[in-house]
């Protein structure tokens, strides 16, 4: 039995509800199976899940990723 704890799909996580906590542009990445550095660059251009800096580091929150999504959904169907 191995000690150390293993760390859930995100996308699985997603899917069964919101996450207990902050994403990281790997989650992300993983999520919508990008690159990492795709992440960033949505993140320059403002095109991407809205994330926010914790010193040095970007994290987003599950709830802005999932709302994003929704938009992102809505204005599929809307240009359809």
């Amino acid at each position: 039995m191995s000690t150390a704890r293993e760390q859930p799909d995100p996308r699985a996580t997603l899917r069964g509800g919101l996450p207990d906590r902050y994403l990281t542009a790997d989650d992300i990445a993983v999520i919508f199976k990008v690159p990492k550095e795709t992440v960033y660059q949505w993140r320059k251009k403002r095109m991407g899940p809205p994330g926010f800096r914790i010193g040095k580091y970007i994290r987003y929150d599950p709830a802005d990723v999932l709302a994003h999504v929704a938009e992102r959904k809505r204005t599929d169907q809307d240009a359809a």
